[in-house]
């Protein structure tokens, strides 16, 4: 039998690195299922119970277990890097403008206050915080490259013939930076989103930068990431007063030699703000 070089591991790792999450997810999703089938669990309460009890037309599941393990482990896998990514590029661009800091809690308290924690209701009127966080997916996606695409027939974009069958791959970095389409592109700007729309939203449908993709094989859970991410910097925000270390008085904003993740990781200081009752504590 035929199989493929791993020369650096890379597949090895990945391989194993699988096998451990289905140790983890596959017991709960079986129990899940099992409790759906045996009239045990009715109320949805998250995306799990979804895939588990939606039907099809003649009332019978619309998923097996083989299809919903492997939709569950993709979002999953696919969910993390995005949201904390463009949340560290964020928080590292505000301290090195401390006045975008301000203006983002100044919204926070104003918004939500010091006497309960930011929740997902509070998402549509969060807009600087939103705006900040457009600013961080344009300037700093967390790829370089969008997943490649395959031209079903030969078309036109933009002037350019793309004949059938090509991979076709957008730039994440360079849309996010066409100074045809943003001005000033390298600086980063959040005020820049405020004036689109009543309410500022992450997604780009009109492909100017790319956050959670876009059209058929986008993103699956744009709403999802949009939460993800906002409520991971709210919550930052309205928790704690920010501040580099000290005889630190400035972020290197510099790209790593392999990815798009901050060369360094981010360290900061922070100074809880709000009531002590707020912050969970492990006993």
């Amino acid at each position: 039998m035929l199989t493929g070089l791993d020369l650096n591991g890379h597949e090895k790792i990945m391989r194993d690195s699988s096998a451990i999450m289905d140790k983890y997810h596959d017991p709960i999703i079986d129990a899940r299922i099992k409790m759906w089938r045996e009239g045990k669990r009715t109320q949805i309460e998250d995306f799990l119970d979804i895939f588990v009890s939606i039907k099809d037309e003649e009332g019978n599941p619309l998923l097996t277990a083989d299809e919903i393990k492997p939709t569950i482990k993709e979002l999953v896998m696919a969910a993390p890097d995005n949201p904390s990514n463009a949340v560290e590029w964020a928080m590292a661009e505000m301290v090195n403008k401390p006045e975008i800091l301000r203006k983002a809690m100044e919204e926070i308290d104003r918004v939500v206050g010091k006497e309960r924690l930011v929740q997902e209701s509070d998402i549509p009127k969060l807009n600087y915080v939103k705006a900040i966080l457009r600013e961080a997916f344009r300037l700093h996606p967390v790829a370089a490259f969008n997943l490649p695409h395959v031209a079903l027939s030969d078309t036109t974009v933009a002037g350019y013939h793309i004949p059938k069958g090509s991979q076709v791959l957008l730039s994440r970095y360079g849309l996010g930076r066409n100074p045809k389409v943003w001005a000033d592109p390298l600086s980063f700007k959040p005020e820049r989103h405020l004036n689109e729309c009543s309410e500022v939203t992450l997604t780009e449908n009109d492909l100017r930068f790319i956050s959670f993709s876009t059209g058929k094989r986008g993103c699956a859970a744009p709403a999802l990431g949009t939460a993800l991410t906002t409520m991971m910097l709210a919550r930052l925000l309205q928790g704690f007063t920010w501040k580099l270390p000290e005889n630190e008085t400035r972020v290197e904003l510099m790209e790593s030699s392999h990815d798009m993740f901050l060369a360094k990781p981010l360290v900061m200081v922070g100074e809880p703000r709000l009531p002590e009752h707020l912050y969970p504590t492990v006993k």
